[in-house]
């Protein structure tokens, strides 16, 4: 949620930078709304002090009918006050979470993903001497992908995984929790990327796939690019991605400053509607209704929140490196960062059956935006209380399979285990 504070200090680029996110913000109707709790409150108070000193001025003796008259004025009065007083907070409210997070100055101006920006690329596409085949049809014929039993069990969109390519994938999250929870791996990550943050190793965490409403909500992430599920009859949605139920955590804590940043990793399975996709990205793994992820959460104080970001970056470069993968970086625009995001990072991977880059990572700077809300905050070392940052960022989803396959099949149709994963599926070269 966005501090009204600051809506009241900045309207106009608050409307104007909603609006390069997509979204239109009637800024004069939420400062209508304050003006109007701001005059409630302030005669809720008024009547609040008549009330004490009436109830003061009897001094032990037994009140007069005039004053239990006006007491039962003055409670009526408060009583009315009190119930317009709430009303009018929970309206403001609603109409503030329909405010997102406003982008950084540098996040590139943009209308769709098409004007993301490419800051980087790394690794040589591979060069075949034979035409490479795309991720599903490497892994149909070998029986790893098994759309067919899956759509007569749970419909389109969902897959059997089996054999060496689930093996494949529990490689990859042993590997990157193996990094993740190696202090001298992220010293040697900072120093190379010449980064001003702690080598404070991440807490591998295993969190609910569900979360009640109103906490999704604290998080910004009910909205229209998230397309979650809900469980029918019960207040609880399905995650989208791990840092959905990760963010929430420190719900309504006061962390202390010397015990930052946390940094958590966590590993759940996601799901995710993909409404207005249909037809689109239908073979594979690419876009499924359930998938699995392995995500970073870290909780920071304001200062450190940015550089944070920058280092969970880097350690997305780092994980992609060591597979050995062909991949771009992407500044994402400002149509393209997402609701609670000031600023995002996306990186794809080449694949070479498919002929183009597609996205494997996502990294979120989400500054205060859901701290406001959950009341996640900072006590610093002077006593004060701030509200702590957060930044999520994908550690491997599956989608670094499909780029494994892709990248490292042989003309025999088998394909080449990653040198790094190769200790965590019985040492295999190949399979």
């Amino acid at each position: 949620m966005l501090d009204i504070q600051r809506i009241k200090d900045n309207p106009d680029d608050v409307r104007e930078k909603a609006a390069l996110k997509g979204y239109i913000v009637d800024v004069n109707q939420i400062l209508g709304f304050d003006d109007e709790r701001r005059k409630l409150l302030k005669e809720v108070e008024e009547l609040r002090q008549q009330r004490n000193q009436l109830a003061g001025s009897n001094k032990g003796q037994a009140p007069s009918p005039e004053q239990i008259s006006a007491g039962k004025e003055i409670k009526e009065k408060l009583l009315n006050l009190e119930h317009q007083l709430l009303s009018i907070e929970l309206e403001l409210n609603e109409l503030i979470k329909t405010v997102p997070n406003l982008p950084l100055p540098e996040v590139p101006t943009g209308k769709s993903e098409a004007e993301n920006i490419v800051v980087k690329t790394w690794g040589e596409k591979p060069a075949f001497d034979f035409e490479p085949k795309n991720h599903w049809q490497i892994g149909e014929k070998k029986g790893w992908i098994d759309k067919e039993r899956a759509v007569k069990v749970a419909g389109s969109r969902f897959l059997y995984i089996k054999g060496d390519l689930a093996l494949l994938e529990f490689a990859l999250w042993q590997y990157a929790i193996s990094q993740l929870s190696d202090e001298n791996v992220l010293k040697r990550i900072i120093s190379n990327n010449n980064l001003d943050v702690p080598s404070k190793p991440f807490i591998f965490v295993l969190p609910p796939a569900v979360a009640k409403k109103s906490v999704f909500e604290a998080t910004g992430r009910l909205n229209k690019e998230e397309q979650t599920y809900n469980i029918e009859g019960e207040d609880l949605w399905l995650n989208a991605s791990a840092e959905h139920t990760l963010a929430p955590m420190h719900l309504n804590e006061i962390l202390e400053d010397k015990d930052l940043p946390l940094r958590y990793v966590g590993y759940t399975t996601a799901f995710r509607r993909e409404a207005g996709t249909y037809g689109k990205d239908m073979e594979g793994m690419l876009r499924l209704h359930q998938f699995n992820k392995l995500e970073m959460e870290s909780f920071t104080n304001k200062e450190s929140s940015l550089k944070e970001h920058l280092f969970l970056v880097a350690i997305q470069e780092y994980l992609m490196q060591q597979l050995g993968l062909p991949y771009q970086v992407l500044e994402k625009c400002t149509a393209d960062i997402g609701f609670p995001n000031a600023k995002g990072v996306d990186i794809e991977v080449w694949l070479p059956g498919q002929n183009k880059y597609r996205e494997t990572h996502t990294a979120d700077y989400i500054s205060d935006f859901q701290t406001l809300s959950m009341k996640t905050r900072v006590r610093k070392d002077d006593g004060s209380i701030e509200y702590a940052h957060t930044n999520d960022a994908t550690a491997f989803s599956e989608r670094p399979l499909i780029g494994i396959i892709e990248n490292f099949q042989t003309k025999e149709g088998n394909v080449i285990v990653p040198e790094v994963l190769r200790p965590f599926i019985f040492n295999k070269q190949e399979i």
